[in-house]
């Protein structure tokens, strides 16, 4: 009988011993030049086995020194200058010292000001929680203490720690250089593994017992509402949990409930028919019990004589149970109806028979190698287990509380999770449990979710505590739609990102001070981030004020020049600011040189294909490149994320190939000219020909006549027809179908075109009509805006008029924006 998949797990957990330092009982391996791995073992036994952290110890060996002065060793690199005297560690025994441009001492012990990086569950959490650490400070030191993780043995199978006197720590030594200790940290622990195409849409989820009917019809109602949707997520119900024998509980199952899915592989069929994926809850605390579908067949393999009624008792440190669990009872399910992917909602605790071995570890290590058996793209849905869960893809970050203090919290978390290098949380969009309905708080979660890694709308079994948009006001349902059909339309920018993630070990969202860490602002923006390569968002996470019905955030934009891509309004940067915006838009930031490719269509198609239409957004001010990144969306997959770049084919593993398409999209600032494609190589699922927009944010041509397009093959150019119009945040240019083995040239008509200087008076007069005030304080406010008159004199008189300050504020936003505007 061939070995399961599910053991087939590339490490390379030993490493090369020209790195190694060792005497009887210490060990130091210098992984990278500024990173060092440092062992304790009491009994002179060193632990080279993967651990949950360290798959992969086996690294090029850096430049490095060691003297051994008898009483002690010193080991340099050109990050780090090691000064340790051989015994036991202690602070006064082993001190490293750090070079370059952060210079600092750390003493065996001693905790540096880490910047967050996340936790196992928001569980019950209401607003911040604390996090664990990452690999970041400001000191520019961090340790990461593995010595209590489980391992890995070389078949596969987990194994415990050895007991005794010992200690496993690493210590990443990069100063303020963020990245590259990020790198080093997935280099050692593995990188974030390719995401399918799918996963990346709108996902529905409610704890909530529907049938079959409900279910169907609610789908119906967000296909008439124009509203995409990818991924089913079908919680605990799906299963037997009432009216069980025994007086046993049902969180634990694994037969469908016949009463509300009559037909389970008719259902499943159903939503695969509407191009959407289909995931089960499970909770496998409680084995397999007897009343299970699967029962006889369980026991049989386990030796119970199923006449006893013994349940299999879930146990992760038992082969033959983990065999059952998945051969008879996944993989049923999987054949059988097609689930998809399964969500592993934990409830074992983070103990086990074996020291060290913590039960949520083992299901998401193995339900992840075991979902990717074949030619599928392995995905799983689950909780963080530590440092190294990144490789298991998608968080389920868990039950939060329905307020505002828990919206705020979730930027920030989200953000400080890349400092663990876990870059794919999916929050419970719109919150959990307990609070009100408030239609604001939903709104501006939804908003939140579209520029998240995941966006799953998801809420308690409270019948009146739902997500469909038709439930709340008409301005709550407005926002909340645009929102999910937006995020289907970022989808080819965030496949791209979800490939850059993996090859190039950069996550989705990262903090400001990844960028900028010598800017003190930068820290103390913790909610607003970097989304993908190219944008910048400040999500509004807080009510909005009852005058000017405006929300508003703190935000600190770097040292360039930047437009939102909603409205067109260009902004100055290095300096710190408070946007204001209405409830149906949050500032989203491309600076200068910025390309977005997005879905061309107002509602893309439920499954997210490869568009057969693309629309660039473009911010024009500086050279800018982007290169669309493509393919079938959920082939053949790769193990470990361990990618190395293969020349005109596109990213390849070690053992197993996914293979990508490109498309250059270029522009050129001297010139004015915007190149696209051509796409190579080429591959079925992307269409042969496209249709392509441009929308130039915050640029008006000065004469559209005076703009070219053209088609280029290797033969000759071609001229094309093409329309270009106004449209409320810039200047929209529509081409015609263009070959994909074909590139297409835009000219501008214009050399260095520059972002348009807008006047701001505008959008006040919109601000000051909507504010709630009286009528003849109005017109003694625009009069002060309207007058011809220096800005300064303007600001002057503003702040002189004793203004709301919420006004005040919104009012200076639009004046100030652009530091080019007199």
């Amino acid at each position: 009988m061939p070995r399961p998949a599910r053991y087939d797990f590339p490490t390379r957990p030993v490493a090369h011993p020209d790195a190694i330092v060792a005497g009887e009982k210490y060990r130091f391996t210098i992984l990278t030049d500024g990173l060092i791995r440092f062992e304790w073992a009491e009994d002179g036994q060193f632990e080279d086995r993967a651990s949950t952290f360290a798959i992969n110890r086996k690294l090029s060996v850096p430049d490095f020194y060691v003297w051994d002065r008898g009483h002690g060793i010193e080991i340099v690199t050109k990050r780090f200058h090691v000064i340790y005297n051989k015994k036991k560690f202690s602070p006064e025994g082993l001190i490293i010292h750090l070079k370059g441009n952060v210079s600092a001492k750390w003493k065996y012990g001693q905790q540096a000001s880490n910047l967050g990086g996340t936790t196992r569950t928001l569980d019950n959490a209401d607003g911040r929680t604390g996090v664990d650490p990452g690999v970041l400070s400001r000191e520019g030191f961090a340790v990461l203490n593995d010595t209590k993780t489980m391992l890995f043995d070389k078949d596969g199978w987990i194994a415990p720690r050895r007991s005794g006197d010992r200690s496993d720590e690493y210590m990443f030594l990069y100063g303020h250089d963020y990245r590259e200790a990020m790198r080093a940290y997935y280099a050692v622990s593995g990188s974030q593994p390719l995401l399918p195409r799918f996963a990346l849409g709108n996902w529905w989820s409610r704890y909530h017992a529907y049938d079959r009917d409900e279910y169907i019809t609610l789908m119906d109602h967000f296909e008439d509402d124009d509203v995409p949707m990818n991924v089913a997520v079908i919680d605990m119900d799906w299963h037997r949990v009432w009216d069980l024998p025994d007086g046993l509980n049902g969180w634990t199952g694994y037969t469908w409930n016949k009463k509300l899915f009559p037909d389970p592989t008719a259902f499943v069929e159903e939503l695969h028919d509407r191009d959407m994926k289909v995931t089960l809850n499970v909770h496998p605390a409680d084995g397999i019990r007897h009343f299970e579908d699967q029962y006889k067949e369980v026991a049989k393999y386990l030796g119970i004589d199923p006449s006893t009624k013994r349940a299999a008792d879930f146990d992760c440190t038992d082969k033959n149970f983990i065999d059952a669990y998945f051969d008879i009872v996944h993989h049923g399910h999987e054949e059988e109806e097609g689930i998809d992917f399964w969500w592993i909602d934990w409830q074992q605790g983070n103990s086990s028979k074996l020291p060290g071995v913590d039960p949520l570890w083992v299901l998401n290590h193995f339900h992840f190698l075991d979902i990717g058996r074949g030619q599928q793209r392995p995905l799983i849905f689950s909780r963080f287990g530590g440092p190294g869960s990144q490789r298991y893809q998608i968080g389920f970050s868990g039950d939060t509380l329905m307020t505002w203090q828990s919206l705020h919290f979730q930027p920030e978390f989200t953000a400080t999770a890349s400092n663990i290098g876990y870059g794919w949380w999916s929050h419970d969009i719109g919150g959990h449990q307990r609070g009100q309905k408030d239609d604001e708080l939903t709104a501006r979660w939804v908003q939140l979710g579209c520029f998240s890694p995941i966006l799953r709308l998801h809420s308690s079994n409270n019948p009146f505590n739902t997500r469909e948009p038709w439930r709340f006001t008409d301005e709550a349902k407005s926002v909340m739609e645009d929102s999910l059909r937006l995020r289907h339309r970022l989808i080819p920018y965030l496949y791209t990102m979800n490939a850059r993630s993996a090859s190039d070990d950069e996550p989705l969202i990262q903090p400001m001070y990844w960028d900028y860490p010598e800017v003190d602002e930068a820290y103390k923006v913790p909610n607003q981030y970097r989304f993908g390569s190219e944008l910048i968002v400040a999500p509004v996470t807080q009510p909005r004020d009852s005058s000017t019905h405006l929300g508003a955030v703190k935000a600190w934009l770097p040292p360039l020049r930047f437009v939102d891509i909603f409205t067109g309004v260009v902004y100055s940067g290095d300096r710190e600011l408070q946007f204001h915006r209405p409830l149906n838009q949050i500032p989203v930031l491309a600076p200068e040189g910025a390309i977005v490719p997005l879905d061309a269509a107002w509602r893309p198609r439920n499954g997210s294909p490869n568009p057969s239409a693309i629309e660039i957004l473009l911010v024009v001010g500086a050279d800018g490149s982007f290169n669309l990144t493509e393919d079938n969306g959920t082939g053949t997959h790769v193990d470990d994320g361990d990618f190395r770049m293969i020349e005109d084919d596109g990213i390849e593993s070690d053992s197993e190939n996914v293979r990508f398409s490109y498309t250059p999209i270029t522009y050129k600032q001297s010139t004015g000219v915007i190149k696209i494609g051509p796409t190579s190589p080429t591959d079925p699922s992307i269409p042969s020909s496209r249709d392509w927009k441009i929308k130039l944010i915050g640029y008006t041509p000065k004469d559209r006549s005076e703009i070219r397009c053209m088609t280029t093959s290797s033969k000759k150019a071609k001229p094309m027809n093409y329309t270009a119009e106004a449209v409320d945040n810039g200047t929209l240019i529509t081409l015609g179908a263009v070959p994909s083995d074909q590139s297409c040239v835009v000219e501008l008509g214009s050399s260095g075109p520059q972002l348009d200087v807008l006047d701001p008076n505008k959008m006040i007069y919109t601000l000051i009509d909507n504010t709630a005030m009286s009528y003849d304080r109005k017109w003694d406010v625009w009069g002060s805006v309207n007058r011809d008159e220096a800005l300064s004199s303007k600001i002057s008189r503003l702040h002189n008029l004793g203004l709301q300050q919420e006004l005040l504020d919104a009012i200076l936003e639009l004046l100030l924006a652009d530091l080019r505007y007199e």
